[in-house]
């Protein structure tokens, strides 16, 4: 395993983790550009400009973007965080060339003003199948209210109004301040040798242009606010909670993923056998998730509408279990066999590497192998749980009810 690093004069940042044991090799664009880089009247600029990507460049309509991934059986998606967006293919070695000119052209589309009207009809109805779903629904208000004016609180989206108002002209000009190469990260992972990668980057990347694009990354505090959202066409009831967390930039994250899987992993944790084996609800997880100078842990229980505020009186439970969790080592053990089994699985795949490379390279600037990653969470303990749990208290958190029942806000 071999880890390189260059910048290219244009300001694009070149990383590759290369493997001659793997038999497949992954390539991505990490454009740190995301829905916290929005302003409300560009609400779903950034997912849409996604989408666009997809519809032609100057030297290929849509059909042949496609056609041309397919000739090599090159397996190429997208997607649009609050964070970043990211364009990546997976191929074997011998197709990389041809599969990385595709994916290097759709990152200077055309936006042509023709396709940017159909695709915002796409988009659109996005939106409203979205919210057609009560979960999505509710994590979308949750998230709101717990960040407020937060950029962090934008949907990814948009709005159907933000959407519908959008012009092609000011998606041109975003793509213009937000997708220069000195803010992007092209990584590799797999097979591959690190000469040709590097003259492939700028044979096809090395002519793009533009300035610094500016991220002003404030840390923030959640509201622990309440909302109750009656939907009396649903059959469940559903909540979504937020609580603060620590930064991507922390090396804190390592615990609050091992706090995570202890307390609300989708089998075996406290949750779990609290309220999924009892049958007192059929979902109740707790997951981490960081951000560029903040994070959170966000907790979803779905249950019989009359059932929601017993259940949710037993989260709070869990979640304060007395002043200390009363953590056994046993315990701690077993959720890291978990954390770390999947991260070695994911890391035997070239793509499961690259997401991690790219972004811990854009936010960190920093390359962790799989073993250092390993060597961290093993490091954490039960000092470490504890010291989390007292300085980002999991309860009470911003809670959003959604589904036939209104209820009144859990006690603290």
């Amino acid at each position: 395993m071999a880890f390189h690093h260059t910048t290219l004069a244009n300001g694009l940042e070149v990383i590759a983790e290369l493997d001659d044991r793997a038999y497949s090799v992954a390539a991505g664009f990490f454009v740190k550009t995301g829905s916290r880089d929005e302003t409300r009247d560009l609400a779903g600029v950034s997912h849409f400009l996604e989408h666009m990507t997809f519809k032609g460049t100057a030297a290929r309509d849509a059909l042949a973007v496609n056609r041309d991934f397919d000739k090599v059986g090159a397996k190429h998606n997208a997607q649009t965080s609050e964070e970043d967006t990211l364009y990546h293919v997976t191929c074997l070695p011998e197709y990389l060339g041809q599969a990385f000119e595709v994916l290097s052209d759709i990152l200077r589309p055309s936006l042509r003003v023709e396709d940017f009207e159909t695709e915002k009809q796409v988009i659109i109805e996005e939106i409203r199948m979205y919210l057609d779903n009560p979960m999505s629904v509710a994590y979308e208000a949750a998230k709101s209210a717990h960040f407020g004016d937060h950029p962090l609180g934008n949907s990814i989206l948009g709005t159907v109004e933000s959407i519908q108002a959008l012009e092609a002209a000011r998606m041109r000009a975003y793509f213009e301040r937000r997708y220069s190469p000195a803010n992007i990260v092209l990584a590799f992972a797999g097979a591959a040798e690190w000469a040709p990668l590097l003259e492939m980057a700028r044979r096809c990347c090395g002519e793009w242009s533009g300035g610094p694009a500016e991220r002003t990354a404030l840390p923030v505090k959640g509201a622990s606010a309440f909302q109750s959202i009656l939907r009396p066409d649903d059959h469940q009831q559903i909540v979504v909670g937020v609580s603060d967390g620590p930064p991507l930039e922390s090396n804190d994250r390592y615990a609050a993923h091992l706090l995570a899987t202890i307390l609300g992993d989708h089998t075996s944790s406290r949750l779990y056998w609290s309220l999924i084996d009892p049958g007192l609800a059929d979902g109740a997880e707790i997951s981490y998730q960081d951000y560029n100078q903040a994070g959170a842990f966000y907790t979803f229980l779905s249950c019989e509408p009359e059932g929601v505020e017993a259940n949710l009186e037993r989260i709070a439970q869990v979640y304060r279990a007395g002043d200390a969790l009363d953590l056994q080592e046993q315990e701690l053990g077993q959720a890291k066999n978990k954390v770390l089994a999947r991260s070695v699985l994911r890391g035997e795949r070239p793509m499961g590497r690259l997401a991690s490379l790219g972004f811990h390279w854009m936010y960190r600037h920093e390359y962790i192998s799989v073993e250092a990653e390993l060597d961290a969470y093993a490091a954490v303990t039960r000092d470490d749980i504890e010291r989390l749990r007292a300085q980002w208290p999991l309860w009470p958190p911003t809670l959003v009810s959604a589904g036939p029942l209104a209820h009144p806000r859990p006690a603290p």
